[in-house]
């Protein structure tokens, strides 16, 4: 029996071709194989740098992945090299790859990756939110009412989430986090990251949502805050009513303050404000 090969998952600039790493250059010159998501695509990329693929290129996408995994699984038993790349960041993670990860662990070949770009890490990284603790959920069901319930199951996690989102239901899904979670909820929206027309918009959803009615285009990752309190400002009243007092000491407008204090400590907007006005005139 001859001695397994190895499959390589690697990752691919997610923009600027200049993200790619030399050893993905290597490995797609020194590979048996290349499955590529798209190999109109992938051609593309070897030509932007200066690359010839010596091995065989084959197509490995979502519509063909059940039947071209076993191919590639004997191509591995075989003793070849598996190079697995999608059309942008690492495969299996929201994109095809998973199947044949699986079918290779199962069969004993090894696996190994080649790091690369991901928006997942960039978009966290940038988005101003608490990065200690994270979960990624990938793309939301595009139904209405299976999204709702797959917020509503995540109502209560705390960690800050992670989702990839197609520009056209971008508002949609910005608005159902709102109603989920609160329109107040912290998070950022993450467009065309590292690419010429990168932006970041950070807010609460209900304005996010407000913003994203206009059009969104290019590749979107959202970031939500957790449920419950950010480190920094407890949700009991009086703590609540003493940051809004400290932020107004240091200049800002009781609105401004208001504002902040409830994004930090994640509670609507409309506690904060009932709090500080139950005092009464000051």
């Amino acid at each position: 029996m001859a001695t397994p090969g190895t499959l390589v998952l690697a990752g691919t600039p997610i923009g600027r071709v200049e993200d790619a790493s030399p050893r993905l250059a290597r490995e797609l010159a020194e590979a048996d194989v290349v499955a590529a998501e798209d190999t109109r695509r992938l051609k593309r990329l070897t030509t932007e740098l200066g690359v010839t693929v010596g091995g065989r290129i084959v197509s490995y996408f979502e519509g063909n992945e059940s039947q071209r995994t076993p191919a590639l699984l004997e191509e591995l038993e075989a003793g070849r090299r598996v190079l697995l790349v999608t059309d942008a960041g690492m495969p299996s993670v929201s994109d095809p790859g998973y199947r044949l990860v699986a079918a290779a662990v199962a069969a004993d070949v090894p696996v190994t990756t080649v790091p690369g770009p991901s928006a997942v890490l960039a978009a966290l990284a940038v988005s101003g939110l608490p990065v200690d603790r994270f979960c990624f959920e990938g793309f939301l069901p595009r139904k209405q009412g299976e999204r709702a319930r797959r917020l509503a199951a995540l109502a209560g996690e705390e960690r800050t989430m992670v989702f990839f989102e197609a520009p056209h239901r971008t508002e949609a899904a910005l608005a159902a986090m709102a109603e989920a979670w609160g329109d107040d909820r912290a998070a950022a929206v993450c467009r065309e990251l590292t690419k010429t027309h990168e932006e970041v918009r950070r807010g609460p959803l209900a304005e996010l949502a407000a913003w994203a009615s206009d059009g969104v285009r290019g590749e979107v990752t959202v970031v939500v805050a957790g449920a419950g309190p950010e480190p920094g400002v407890a949700a009991d009243d009086d703590s609540l009513r003493a940051a809004v007092d400290e932020r107004e000491a240091a200049g800002m407008t009781r609105k401004e303050a208001i504002v902040e204090v409830a994004r930090s400590a994640g509670v609507p907007r409309r506690v904060v404000y009932n709090l500080v006005h139950s005092k009464g005139p000051r």
